[in-house]
């Protein structure tokens, strides 16, 4: 037999004090009130969850798949980072910031498709030690955990204990697929089982990576390329609360301008309606003011909000479905714009009205960037910071605007932040736009407070605009067009 998946608690002894007497387990095991286990109704994504099944099934016929949710990831000693399952897994599943750590969801090869049982570790009944003494699984330590019953209607999924995955590993063979980066314990244990199936001594994991497991990453990765009903309507409510944040943060300007570590302030009330509305922070906050605007993923926020500093925020709100928003707006912190502000401003409100523009089913997905990279050429130009002129820097040789902006316009959005990762090149850079897709659009300008190529009224001016599009049968739809985002609309938000 397979070695155990169950995972052994970890030593807390040296802070132990839970009584081990015969007669206290015998007492603290009863007088309990019976548990109402009604199983729930299935979840509104399960019948979404199950058509994602049947799509990854058509495309691996005769493969048993395995997809772990991935285990609880120690931040320090005995503490660990707040948990979030795989998104395949989730994807997969439908089980979202509810998810049970360990749990493996497995599709095994049928004559018509597959079989599918999620497996997980079952709450231990009051009978065991483990509902007191267990720290990772124990219901005094953690809370009332779900029966495999009430899982498996929830989710409209065959459930099994997680010891009886120890079959499944049993039975690996070169017909198995696995999401290799989800569980590293469980990959390792069925590349062993691959070594005994395949009788060699060493298995290559770079080459399993490229060959029939990184298949099934890159598949999972494009099945989210187009969004299904359930996602975007998810996608609007994760901006709505987005929204909702940014408010909170407007609200808090005073207090914001009045402490050392201002840009801490910000992010603390968004992450305070990140976590009323959704499951967390889709990413961790940009609270850019000042020059740190300048800097492209300033999560530090450890700066002052001085008034007259533009603040560059970047943010989203991952709902419990880990679906997220992404969304920047850069707003006065004072309520108005300098002239060279709103000079810069505008410029990248340019750049990404005409990205906008051309979004329509059929156009490839690069064009989106390089229509906004039209604008900042232009403007860069114009303005007189390059050498030479916007068409020739437009050049692949040339691209000296891209001083100025030198990350992409545009990422898929969805369950992950940056969504789709592993999908081919010819499918999402190279790939055709599709009605159901989601993501941004976030030109930007960002002239560094040492840069000697511009005038120094511009130097520590940062600018980013990035919104969550929506591809329509016909065009797009800014899902977050109620965000203010032109000058004016902005300031009157502020005021």
């Amino acid at each position: 037999m397979a070695e155990s998946t169950t995972p052994a608690p970890r030593a807390t002894s040296n802070r132990s004090t839970t009584p081990a007497s015969d007669t206290f387990k015998d007492y603290i095991a009863s007088n309990w009130a019976e548990r109402e286990d009604a199983v729930p109704a299935a979840r509104e994504q399960a019948a979404y969850a199950a058509a994602r099944r049947e799509r990854i099934s058509a495309m691996h016929p005769g493969k048993r798949l395995i997809v772990p949710a991935g285990a609880a990831k120690v931040r320090s000693n005995d503490t660990d980072y707040p948990y979030r399952a795989h998104s395949a897994f989730a994807h997969l599943t439908g089980w979202g910031s509810d998810s049970e750590p360990g749990a493996v969801l497995v599709m095994e090869p049928t004559a018509n498709g597959h079989e599918t049982t999620l497996y997980f570790r079952e709450r231990a009944g009051r009978d065991s030690d483990e509902f007191y003494a267990n720290p990772e699984i124990g219901e005094f330590w953690i809370g009332p955990r779900p029966s495999l019953a009430q899982v498996a209607g929830d989710l409209a999924l065959a459930t099994r204990g997680i010891a009886d995955f120890d079959v499944v590993l049993d039975s690996v063979d070169e017909n198995t697929l696995l999401v290799r980066d989800a569980d590293r314990d469980i990959t390792d244990q069925v590349d062993g089982r691959r070594l005994l199936s395949a009788g060699t001594e060493s298995i290559d994991a770079e080459s399993a990576e490229q060959s029939g497991d990184g298949v099934l990453a890159r598949d999972l990765s494009e099945l989210r390329l187009v969004k299904d009903d359930y996602e975007i309507d998810q996608m609007r409510k994760a901006v709505a609360a987005t929204k909702q944040g940014f408010d909170d943060v407007i609200a808090d300007r005073a207090a914001i301008v009045a402490h050392p570590r201002g840009e801490r302030l910000v992010e603390g009330a968004f992450n305070r309606r990140a976590r009323a509305e959704g499951n967390t922070v889709g990413y961790d906050t940009i609270a850019a003011s000042g020059a740190n605007a300048c800097i492209l993923h300033w999560t530090r926020n450890s700066g002052k909000v001085n008034d007259g500093d533009l603040i560059l925020m970047d943010a989203g709100i991952e709902l419990d479905s880990y679906y997220t928003a992404d969304i920047t707006r850069t707003f006065p912190i004072n309520g108005t714009y300098s002239p060279i502000q709103r000079q810069v401003y505008e410029a990248v409100l340019e750049a990404a009205d005409a990205a906008f523009a051309i979004v329509k089913p059929g156009i490839k997905f690069r064009d989106i960037h390089a229509e906004a990279m039209k604008v900042i050429s232009e403007k860069t130009a114009e303005w007189g910071f390059l050498p030479v002129s916007a068409e020739e820097s437009n050049k692949p040789e040339a691209q000296y605007h891209r001083r100025y902006m030198v990350h992409g316009t545009s990422h898929h959005l969805g369950i992950d932040v940056h969504d789709c990762a592993q999908a081919r090149r010819d499918m999402y850079m190279d790939g055709v736009l599709e009605p159901g897709m989601v993501f941004t659009i976030e030109p930007g300008l960002y002239f560094q407070p040492d840069d000697l190529t511009v005038p120094e009224e511009f130097r520590g001016i940062g600018v980013r605009i990035e919104d969550n599009i929506l591809v329509t049968a016909d065009g797009a739809e800014n899902l977050s067009i109620n965000i203010p985002r032109t000058a004016d609309d902005v300031e009157a938000w502020l005021r």
